[in-house]
């Protein structure tokens, strides 16, 4: 649903790292705590939502599918 946004957002935080074809962007080094912290920030302003402390877990950021999961469970 929201899976091309993210991918744009993803890409502007790490413009060198693949997200398309990684299966696990946190086991690929593609996001550290630090992008994490960013990518939250990002979400919450351009999807006009609150994310819950609770769900800014490594396991909520791993695909465009979990992320997207999340975007949803919390509108």
């Amino acid at each position: 649903m929201y899976k091309e946004k993210i991918l744009n957002i993803l890409q502007n935080i790490r413009e060198d790292s693949d997200f398309i074809n990684s299966a696990n962007f946190i086991k690929d080094y593609l996001l550290d705590s630090f992008d994490i912290i960013t990518l939250v920030a990002t979400i919450e302003n351009e999807f006009e939502i609150d994310l819950n402390s609770k769900d800014v877990i490594p396991e909520n950021f791993t695909s465009l599918d979990s992320i997207n999961e999340l975007i949803i469970k919390s509108k």
